[in-house]
């Protein structure tokens, strides 16, 4: 998900100071102690008459692991606004860890990831900024990897998927997609996924990680949008499948589970334009197990603009087709040739719109489900005022607000 802030120079010096006690040396990381937790029972009630029988076209699938993989995962759900906040003031250097609860107001607990479990959740993407818990040799603090490492193993514990990320790392400080940055970013990614593939060697393939979030020019004309003949834009992309390419050589280099796990990867800003741009590749992987990722609140206007409208029908063409087009594009062109397709965030946020949002929760899952993807809903833990309220895990209880929104993306996510 998109946030709009820049790493200010200030704010580096301030944590190049404070990770002074960082190390290199991750891959000693404490044992996690799983705490004792409940997978409620019936936490979403009784089926809502509201959740619609949706039909669509069902689509030749081939055969493949790649899409005996992707179905396996189901259903997912992003821990959002929660490790991936930065550019927060007054963390001090002793409160590391509050960065979890800056954005989202939350700590994350055992119980949330039981919740999640107990809805029908199959798949948890933790997005994780490094940027702000590095010193100045991009050596990652040991307290903020141990933590992240924590809530990774309460998802281990109870049999689901994880896909751990960089989130907003995306910073001509760090990385950043063009030629001019690309020593640099290099030097970036290369330090944090060789420690990040270190520390987490010895798990299986629940493990899902992926490269970048979002990669795209920040801070220019075209940072969310895509002119295919741009010089700028084609750079870009250039640069994103470089980028691409040195993650997945880096990780498989790494050893242990590494050496076969999933991996994940974006074209530019993750969008399905940036995906099936003619210059946009697939990294060369000799294990042949790396997923496309893509971003999609479409239709914009419903999903993700907060001017735009509250309205949206499976009787309304205009409503359904711009979900069926993009969808059908990366079908053609990936899910046919054997590339699994992962729609990492989707969502709809509320506009006091339950019905709307609970058909498009069944559609979009249904839609994407025939096509041989699946999806991940983006949970801010957002319920309230003007913003962008994508909320379904009420987080201090535990609890779901809109039972019926999950109930309809299950429902598709089951679709045959």
């Amino acid at each position: 998900m998109k946030r709009l802030n820049q790493i200010t120079a200030l704010m580096m010096a301030a944590f190049i100071l404070f990770c002074a006690g960082c190390t290199a040396d991750n891959s000693k990381l404490p044992e996690t102690s799983i705490p004792e937790y409940t997978i409620p029972a019936n936490i979403l009630g009784e089926p809502s008459e509201l959740v619609p029988d949706v039909q669509v076209d069902k689509y030749q699938l081939p055969e493949s692991e790649g899409m005996d993989f992707i179905r396996e995962l189901h259903l997912g759900w992003n821990l959002g606004n929660t490790f991936d906040a930065e550019d927060v003031k007054n963390i001090s250097a002793e409160n590391e860890l509050d960065y979890e609860k800056a954005w989202c107001g939350e700590i994350t607990t055992i119980e949330n990831i039981a919740a999640i479990k107990a809805a029908g959740f199959k798949t948890i993407r933790i997005p994780v900024s490094w940027h702000n818990h590095v010193d100045a040799d991009f050596n990652i603090s040991k307290s903020w990897l141990t933590r992240v490492k924590e809530v990774v193993d309460w998802c281990r514990d109870m049999d689901l998927y994880v896909i751990l990320n960089t989130h907003h790392d995306n910073d001509e400080a760090f990385y950043y997609p063009d030629t001019a940055h690309m020593e640099s970013s290099k030097k970036y990614l290369t330090a944090i996924w060789s420690q990040l593939a270190e520390a987490f060697q010895d798990y299986d393939e629940h493990l899902i990680l992926e490269s970048l979030n979002e990669p795209r020019l920040v801070g220019t004309d075209y940072e969310w949008w895509i002119d295919r003949n741009n010089a700028q834009c084609k750079d870009a992309i250039a640069c994103i499948n470089t980028l691409n390419q040195l993650f997945v050589d880096t990780v498989r280099s790494a050893g242990g589970g590494n050496a076969t796990r999933w991996l994940l990867v974006p074209g530019y800003a993750a969008s399905p334009d940036g995906a099936l741009h003619e210059d946009f590749a697939m990294p060369h992987d000799p294990q042949n197990r790396v997923i496309l990722s893509v971003h999609a609140y479409r239709p914009y206007n419903f999903a993700l603009n907060i001017a735009g409208t509250q309205e949206w029908s499976l009787d309304n063409a205009g409503d359904t087709g711009d979900i069926i087009s993009f969808m059908d594009n990366l079908y053609g062109k990936f899910v046919l040739n054997g590339i699994p397709v992962l729609i990492g965030e989707f969502g709809a946020m509320n506009k006091d719109n339950l019905e709307s949002r609970i058909a498009f929760s069944a559609y979009y899952t249904a839609c994407a489900r025939a096509r041989g993807m699946s999806c991940l809903w983006w949970d801010n833990n957002a319920f309230t005022g003007s913003g962008e309220n994508f909320g379904l895990l009420y987080r201090k209880a535990s609890t779901f607000p809109y039972p019926e929104i999950v109930q309809a993306l299950n429902k598709g996510s089951n679709y045959q």
